[in-house]
């Protein structure tokens, strides 16, 4: 493909956006981790309050400062729905999950297996060409997966092999919301449109599983309750809202490659403030992921 200035000024602006909105992101595994180690919450409970939170923040920030950013039509509207009832909250649940089971660090580089099912499903359903130098970037991006999850071994599958299937799942959810994200992209002249009313989909969606009990479990800890809205209102806001306005300027699969640079910003996050370490072995196959990442940019 031959790309005049104009593109590739706008193919660098994605580029931008999506590094830094993985920076941001890398440290919301390191928010759910310690919600977990500290508090007593479940994952239903977290993903709702932390949609919620993130929901009611953009949504009257928008009606302050920008309201065509929260008009919609009855067409985007039914997108929104299917985004926010489905896509976000499977995704959010079962990565949510992952970390409780597998820790920040290695839920993380799990949920990154998504390249892989980014690049081969964006082929089929939005026509983005699957180059060898992508089929090479899935197969390093599954490939650390495996070394850094230590899924090589029969003692893991024995005493955590739910936790890997959940970890993997969370990455076809990733996937999943990628390309609902590149689809929209197409549809929506503001990517904030389809973050702020996401958002308040998965908070309603999510509040029917929830009891009275269940809904206040951090009762009256609220240093607990204001890590959740930190959580909510700072890489999470950012992280999901930079990424899915990359998808405005970047392939699907381009994108989720980049953010796979996150299970290595995760990972040395985890070491200092958490106390999570990874072995030589692990770290290997974090180096690999990076190398998915290069190897793709180099592609386009």
């Amino acid at each position: 493909m031959i790309y005049n200035r104009s593109t590739m000024t706008t193919y660098r602006k994605g580029l931008l956006i999506a590094f830094v909105g993985t920076i941001i992101w890398a440290s919301t595994g390191i928010f759910i981790s310690y919600l977990f180690t500290h508090y007593t919450i479940q994952p239903l409970t977290l993903s709702f309050w932390r949609a919620l939170f993130m929901a009611a923040a953009m949504i009257a920030f928008f009606a302050l400062t920008k309201r065509d950013v929260l008009r919609i039509s009855r067409e985007q509207l039914k997108f929104l729905l299917f985004y926010g009832v489905i896509v976000l909250p499977v995704m959010n649940v079962s990565w949510t999950s992952s970390v409780q089971l597998n820790g920040a660090s290695v839920a993380t580089v799990l949920v990154y297996s998504s390249p892989g099912f980014t690049a081969l499903l964006a082929r089929p359903l939005l026509k983005e060409p699957f180059t060898l130098k992508k089929f090479l970037a899935v197969i390093l991006s599954v490939f650390g997966c495996v070394l850094v999850a230590k899924a090589y071994t029969l003692d893991v599958w024995q005493s955590n092999g739910w936790g890997f299937v959940v970890g993997i799942f969370s990455g076809v959810a990733m996937a999943a919301y990628s390309l609902a994200g590149r689809w929209s992209a197409k549809q929506f002249t503001d990517s904030w449109t389809v973050t702020a009313y996401g958002f308040l989909f998965v908070a309603v969606t999510l509040l029917f599983t929830q009891t009275p009990v269940s809904l206040f479990s951090l009762g009256a800890q609220y240093d607990g309750w204001l890590i959740l809205l930190a959580l909510a209102l700072g890489p999470s806001v950012f992280g999901f809202g930079f990424y899915t306005m990359s998808l405005h300027y970047l392939p699907a699969s381009t994108s989720s490659i980049i953010a796979s640079l996150e299970p290595v910003l995760t990972a040395i996050m985890a070491i200092f403030i958490l106390g999570e370490y990874l072995n030589l072995i692990q770290w290997l196959g974090a180096a690999i992921t990076v190398a998915a990442v290069v190897l793709v940019q180099s592609g386009e």
